[in-house]
C-alpha cells in the first residue's frame, strides 16, 4: 500500500529524531529531561530553577526520549498512524491533534499523581492521540449501525475501555522491572484522539 504524503507527520518525526540525536551525542540528555520534561509537581507548587515554563513542557517533553528503543517505537507508531490520519484530516488538523494530545496526556498524568517530581518525557501521549484518531477513522464500527450517533458513542466507549485495559496490563507487566511508563498520559492522549477525530474530520470537509 502506498502511504499518502504527510508533511506535518514527517516534520514532527524529523524534529524529534534530530533532537534526540543532538542531546544524546552531546551528553546533555539527562539534564534536558529536568529542563524540558513535564513535572506534575510543578503545577502543585514545586519550584524548579532553570526549567522551562511549565506550560510549555507538555510540548518540549515530546522531543525527549529515554533511549533508542523508546524513540524507535514511538516514531514507528507516529509515522504509520500519523500519515494516514494526516491524509484523512489534513496537515493543520494533524498538528492540532498532536499538540492537544500532548497537553491532554500531561493533564492526565497530573491528575493521576499531582505531586510526582519525576519528569515525564516522550511523545507517547501525543502519539496516543494520533492513534486514537486512527482507531476512530479507520477502525470497523461495532453495533448500532442503524443509529449513527449511538454507534459513534459505542465505538468511543469500547475503544477507550480496550485501551485502558491494555495500559493496565502494561502497567502490571512492567511493575518491578524498573520501567517508568506514563500510563495515565497514554490514556489521556488516546481519549483526546477519540473525541477529536470526528469534529476534526467534519471541520476538514466543511473547509474543503
Amino acid at each position: 500500500m502506498r502511504m499518502p504524503p504527510a508533511r506535518v507527520t514527517s516534520f514532527i518525526a524529523a524534529a524529534t529524531i534530530a533532537t534526540w540525536m543532538l542531546l544524546t551525542l552531546s551528553g546533555f540528555d539527562s539534564n534536558a529531561d529536568m529542563i524540558g520534561g513535564f513535572v506534575p509537581a510543578r503545577l502543585a507548587g514545586l519550584v524548579q530553577p532553570g526549567a522551562l515554563p511549565v506550560w510549555l513542557t507538555p510540548l518540549t517533553a515530546t522531543l525527549l526520549h529515554g533511549g533508542l528503543i523508546h524513540i524507535a517505537f514511538n516514531m514507528v507508531m507516529l509515522i504509520f498512524c500519523g500519515r494516514l490520519v494526516e491524509g484523512a484530516l489534513g496537515p493543520v488538523a494533524l498538528g492540532l491533534l498532536y499538540v492537544i494530545g500532548a497537553y491532554a496526556a500531561a493533564a492526565a498524568q497530573f491528575a493521576a499523581n499531582p505531586f510526582d517530581t519525576s519528569p515525564m518525557i516522550g511523545a507517547s501521549g501525543a502519539i496516543s492521540a494520533v492513534f486514537g484518531a486512527y482507531a476512530m477513522l479507520f477502525g470497523r464500527p461495532r453495533g448500532f449501525t442503524a443509529h449513527p450517533r449511538i454507534a459513534m458513542l459505542f465505538n468511543i466507549l469500547w475503544l477507550a475501555a480496550a485501551w485502558i485495559a491494555l495500559q493496565m496490563l502494561m502497567f502490571y507487566a512492567t511493575t518491578g522491572a524498573g520501567l517508568a511508563i506514563a500510563i495515565a498520559a497514554h490514556i489521556g492522549g488516546f481519549i483526546a484522539g477519540l473525541l477529536l477525530a470526528r469534529p476534526l474530520l467534519l471541520f476538514c470537509y466543511r473547509k474543503a
